[in-house]
């Protein structure tokens, strides 16, 4: 059995060998942390955004679209609190000159006290069998208890240094776990310090007349400048919703896992604006839709949870994470956020200019507090792609490698294939392939046995393979072969049509989303 890692490095193989994701600028060795996504993975990212954007925008009559630029006046940032408060807390090992965020050593140090309470308890059951009682043992037994005590003072300890900026308290608790640089294996740390994360550039022509501006670090300050500009000129009422697909920037230090955590990186927020002293029970609202959203993909309910922020932002005063469960742990996919009317405030305040909504039942105006739910594009996909990678074992000794994704968003939603390349077989595939092309992804291909064009489709995850053989030309059926049980039918080419569009369509989501 490969570990987790050993497969997490096999998935990060297999989407460059199959066009999902390239190191950016390859040619020269790279950038860090920086990606392309290939042929198959833009098909898979663009999927992703269609079913989100139209679960916001078609479901929702409230919530409408827009695309703001990413670069925006400087005061934006100083408003947003970005300039002053958008840092990590950095920490560096002075014998192997590596720089770490020191929230992320201790994270992981909890990680592996959680992960010691988790053995014991696999341990357990699998002695006891059927008669264990894990929430018994789990309260009663020496060593876990003694490990959650251990977790439970780290953690309170943790919770009270983050949230009080206390940065000669985190590098104590670093040197008091006793955690080790993972390269020199050294507890020699230097202190730690806050590092600010945006990216600056210039604006103008020359150096005197330049003004210096900032890649944008999220989406959501598009949003809000806008706010007044969307509500008047679509006679918004409140509540209601403004969503927006965008890139983001951030000078990462510690950028890894692959997609997960990226300089460049794609996020889809929507900002809901609603009336003060309702926002509980829309973050509630908001927090059950989207971990429904993403449930509905099918990749197996126990993969999600909720992490409550220990920390919140200056601006919240509420914060939750959807978690899905990758290789290397539950990690943040999306996050929900009570936002009050810190941000709108705030730009009232440094651009001299009212935002304010007039309430005509209440006849007041007042400044709209905002629920916020903001999720990574790239972490999306990457949650997608584990789930989906399997290694199966076949009948007969052989092996294959098969992306389960969730036939909605396959890149390829089918393959035509012609049995061999004469006998009018490849002008029959082609005629196949011109009645499906309009409405769904698909390709064409005849190199190769049968059973390596399966293999190649199995791995950028294609539903469905269509394979025209010479019964195709006397009774207009087709072999259709299915990716997950690799079973096959003769089916109508009549009938291929509906029978994809069932498997594919996006309606099947919105509904469950709506039931």
């Amino acid at each position: 059995m490969a570990t987790q890692e050993e497969t997490f490095k096999k998935l990060v193989a297999h989407c460059k060998e199959y066009g999902f994701v390239f190191p950016s600028s390859e040619i020269y060795d790279g950038l860090g942390a920086v990606y392309d996504y290939g042929q198959n993975g833009v098909e898979l990212k663009n999927n992703i955004k269609r079913y989100w954007w139209d679960s916001m925008t078609l479901l929702h009559e409230n919530i409408v679209g827009i695309d703001a630029a990413i670069f925006m006046h400087p005061t934006t940032w100083k408003a947003s609190g970005h300039v002053d408060a958008f840092n990590d807390p950095l920490i560096d090992n002075r014998d192997s000159k590596k720089r770490y965020r020191a929230d992320v050593l201790i994270e992981d140090q909890l990680a592996k006290i959680e992960e010691k309470i988790n053995k014991e308890v696999e341990k357990a059951a699998k002695r006891f069998g059927d008669s264990f009682d894990e929430a018994m043992f789990r309260q009663t037994n020496p060593r876990v208890m003694e490990h959650q005590e251990h977790w439970n003072q780290l953690h309170e300890r943790y919770s009270k240094a983050m949230n009080a900026g206390d940065l000669a308290e985190l590098k104590q608790i670093i040197l008091d776990e006793e955690i080790v640089c993972p390269i020199s294996g050294t507890r020699n740390w230097t202190d730690v310090r806050q590092f600010n994360l945006m990216f600056q550039t210039e604006m103008g022509s020359t150096a005197d007349g330049a003004m210096k501006i900032y890649l944008r670090p999220e989406t959501a300050q598009g949003i809000f400048v806008n706010y007044l500009n969307v509500q008047k000129t679509g006679r918004m009422k409140i509540p209601f919703g403004i969503a927006q697909i965008g890139k983001a920037f951030r000078n990462e230090i510690v950028a890894r896992q692959f997609v997960f955590r990226m300089r460049e990186f794609e996020q889809m927020e929507m900002q809901f604006f609603i009336k003060p002293g309702t926002e509980m029970e829309w973050f509630k609202h908001w927090k059950e839709f989207r971990l429904k959203w993403h449930k509905a993909l099918g990749l197996g309910d126990e993969k999600y949870r909720y992490h409550d922020h220990e920390k919140l932002a200056h601006y919240a005063n509420a914060a939750t994470d959807i978690e899905f469960l990758m290789p290397f742990g539950f990690k943040e996919v999306e996050g929900i956020h009570s936002r009050t009317n810190f941000d709108l405030s705030q730009h009232a305040k440094y651009s001299g200019k009212k935002i304010e909504y007039f309430d005509p039942e209440l006849n007041e105006s007042y400044t709209p507090f905002v629920i916020e739910t903001s999720i990574g594009v790239d972490r999306m996909f990457l949650s997608i792609m584990c789930a989906a990678y399997k290694e199966e074992q076949l009948e007969g000794g052989d092996t294959r490698v098969v992306l389960n994704l969730p036939p909605v968003l396959a890149p390829v939603k089918a393959c035509v294939m012609p049995l061999v390349k004469k006998d009018g077989l490849p002008e029959k595939a082609r005629e196949v392939m011109d009645m499906l092309k309009f409405d769904f992804k698909t390709t064409y291909d005849e190199k190769d046995s049968i059973g390596k064009r399966y293999r190649r489709q199995d791995a950028i995850g294609t539903p469905f393979c269509i394979t025209i053989d010479h019964d195709t030309l006397n009774d207009n059926c087709v072999t259709v072969r299915y990716r997950d049980t690799m079973a096959q039918d003769r089916v109508k080419i009549d009938e291929l049509h509906e029978m994809i569009r069932k498997a594919v369509d996006m309606k099947q989501l919105y509904r469950k989303l709506m039931a």
